[in-house]
C-alpha cells in the first residue's frame, strides 16, 4: 500500500476474468487486501492462489448476501467491473429479458453495492469508489441502446454521488473504456465471432492498461479526484454520423 494513502482493503467484482482479474493483480501488487467477487469458483480459487487475494463467489445481483459477508468489514475501495452485454440487437428485435439482465447488472446491481459500503467511507471520512463504465454510455452505438442506456445511467449515477459526498474525503473514478480485449462480447456475436469482428487485425486495450489506470488513479493524493477517464485505443475514435436511403 502507498505510505499516502489510508486505504488497506479493496472489493473488486467481476474478478474472475478481463479488466476485474487485472484489477485484483494490480491492487494486490499496491499491497492491498483485496476481496475478489466472481461467479467462477475454479477461476477465482486460481486467482486467489496466483495473487493473495480472498476470493468470494457471488453474483452482484444478490445485494443481501453481498451486505451480509462485508458487514463487519471497513472496504476503503469498491471497484464495480462486473458488467454484462448478452446481445447485440435492435431494439424492436431484443428479448426482453436481455433488457432486464442488462439494467440488474451493469447500473442496479453497483448502485445496491455501493450503498451497502458508502455509510462506513461517510463515517471515516475514508474510501473510493470505482466504476468501470464504457464508450457505449457516452455515445451511441448500433445494436446497444440497453448496454448504452445501462452504462450511461452508471455515468449519471457517479456524476450524482460527487455532489452528495462533498467533504466526506470519499472519491469517485469512472473509468470509461473504449474497445478493450476482454469477454465481454463472448454472448453478443453469434458463432463466437467477437475475436474476428473486434480483435482481429485491431489494436485493442489490454485488461491491465485499464488496470494501471485505476491504479493511478487511487495513488494520487486523496484531495485528487480523477472523476472520469476515457480511454480508447489510439486508432478508435468515436463521432461521425450515419445516413441511409429511405426504401418504401
Amino acid at each position: 500500500m502507498s505510505d499516502r494513502l489510508p486505504y488497506q482493503t479493496a472489493v473488486v467484482t467481476g474478478a474472475t476474468s478481463g479488466i476485474g482479474r487485472a484489477t485484483v493483480l494490480k491492487l494486490r501488487q499496491m499491497r492491498l487486501e483485496v476481496y475478489a467477487i466472481g461467479r467462477n469458483a475454479a477461476a477465482l480459487e486460481e486467482l486467489a492462489a496466483s495473487s493473495g487475494a480472498i476470493a468470494v463467489q457471488a453474483d452482484v445481483r444478490d445485494t443481501d448476501a453481498f451486505a451480509a459477508r462485508f458487514a463487519d468489514i471497513e472496504v476503503d475501495i469498491l471497484v464495480n467491473n462486473a458488467g454484462i452485454l448478452s446481445t447485440r440487437a435492435l431494439f424492436h428485435e431484443i428479448d426482453p429479458a436481455e433488457i432486464d439482465a442488462m439494467i440488474d447488472v451493469n447500473l442496479k446491481a453497483p448502485m445496491h453495492l455501493t450503498r451497502t459500503v458508502l455509510p462506513g467511507m461517510v463515517a471515516r471520512k475514508c474510501g473510493h469508489l470505482i466504476f468501470v463504465g464504457s464508450s457505449g454510455g457516452q455515445a451511441p452505438y448500433p445494436s446497444m441502446s440497453a448496454y448504452g442506456a445501462s452504462k450511461a445511467g452508471l455515468s449519471l449515477f457517479c456524476d450524482n454521488l460527487r455532489c452528495d459526498l462533498l467533504g466526506t474525503s470519499v472519491r469517485v473514478t469512472e473509468v470509461v473504456p473504449g474497445r478493450v480485449q476482454t469477454d465481454l462480447y463472448r454472448t453478443a456475436f453469434v458463432d463466437n465471432q467477437a475475436q474476428a469482428v473486434l480483435y482481429d487485425g485491431y489494436r485493442p486495450i489490454q485488461p491491465e492498461h485499464i488496470a494501471a489506470v485505476i491504479g493511478n488513479a487511487i495513488e494520487l493524493p486523496v484531495f485528487v479526484d480523477v472523476a472520469r477517464v476515457e480511454v480508447f485505443p489510439t486508432d478508435q475514435a468515436t463521432g461521425g454520423g450515419t445516413m441511409v436511403k429511405f426504401q418504401q
